[in-house]
C-alpha cells in the first residue's frame, strides 16, 4: 500500500488526501486493535471541487440531519474498510479528536485572524472531513515549505469586512455574527457565504460556490 494508492481512491469516491504524519504519543490518535496507528492519512475537500460528489448524494437529498457528516462517514468507513484502517473524525464529540493539531502535523496550514486555518495554496477553502489511522508505516514525503501567508497581508482585509465587526484579533464572536445573519441585514452572509471569509486574498479563485457556501450557512444557523 502507498501513500498515492490511498490518494487515487479518496478522489474517485470524492475527497482528497489533505496530508500524512507518523503519529507521535503527544499527538492522541487512538489506537487500532491490534496495535498504534503508524501512519495517519487526513482525508476532507479543497476548493469546493468535491462538492458535487456530495450533493448528489443520498444523503444531500433525504432531509435527515447531519447530511454531511453522514455521507463522510459512509465514505471513509468504506475507504477504512478497504485499506484495513480505523476511520476517525473532526464530528461526532464530545470529546473530540484534535484534527487541528493533526492538520498542522499532517501539512502546509497555519492559523488565520478568522480561527480557520489558511493553506498557502487553497486559503480558507478546503475542510477535513475525517481521517484514516493505518497500521502500516507507509512511506511519506517530506513537508513542502510553506510562508504563513498571513504574515505578509498587512491589510487584513478578513478583519473589517465582516458587517457587524465579529471577527477582530482577539476573537470571534459568535453571537453578534449568527444574529447578524439570522437578520435580513445579513442576507449577503446568508446566501452567498461568509464575507470575512470571502475577503481573504489567497485563492480567491478556490472560493465555495452559491450552492456549498449557502449549505454550509444554513448548517451554521440551525446550530444558533
Amino acid at each position: 500500500m502507498t501513500l498515492d494508492q490511498i490518494a487515487e481512491h479518496a478522489e474517485a469516491v470524492g475527497v482528497s488526501v489533505g496530508g500524512a504524519f507518523h503519529p507521535r504519543q503527544e499527538d492522541g490518535v487512538p489506537a487500532l486493535d491490534t496495535g498504534p496507528v503508524e501512519t495517519l492519512v487526513l482525508l476532507g475537500w479543497a476548493g469546493g471541487r468535491q462538492w458535487p460528489a456530495f450533493a448528489a448524494s443520498p444523503e444531500a437529498a433525504d432531509g435527515a440531519q447531519h447530511p454531511l457528516d453522514r455521507w463522510s462517514a459512509r465514505v471513509i468507513d468504506a475507504m477504512a474498510n478497504e485499506f484495513g484502517a480505523v476511520a476517525l473524525y473532526p464530528f461526532g464529540g464530545p470529546p473530540y479528536l484534535p484534527f487541528q493539531r493533526w492538520a498542522q502535523r499532517g501539512g502546509a496550514v497555519f492559523p488565520s485572524p478568522l480561527g480557520i486555518y489558511v493553506h498557502p495554496v487553497h486559503g480558507l477553502w478546503h475542510s477535513y472531513r475525517g481521517a484514516l489511522g493505518l497500521g502500516e508505516r507507509l512511506a511519506l514525503p517530506p513537508l513542502a515549505e510553506a510562508v504563513h501567508p498571513c504574515e505578509s497581508c498587512a491589510a487584513k482585509p478578513c478583519l473589517n469586512s465582516c458587517p457587524v465587526g465579529a471577527f477582530t484579533m482577539a476573537g470571534y464572536d459568535v453571537e453578534r455574527c449568527a444574529a447578524h445573519v439570522h437578520s435580513p441585514q445579513g442576507t449577503n452572509c446568508r446566501h452567498g457565504g461568509c464575507l470575512a471569509r470571502r475577503a481573504c486574498p489567497v485563492a480567491p479563485d478556490k472560493a465555495y460556490g452559491a450552492g456549498e457556501a449557502g449549505f454550509y450557512m444554513n448548517a451554521f444557523l440551525a446550530a444558533h
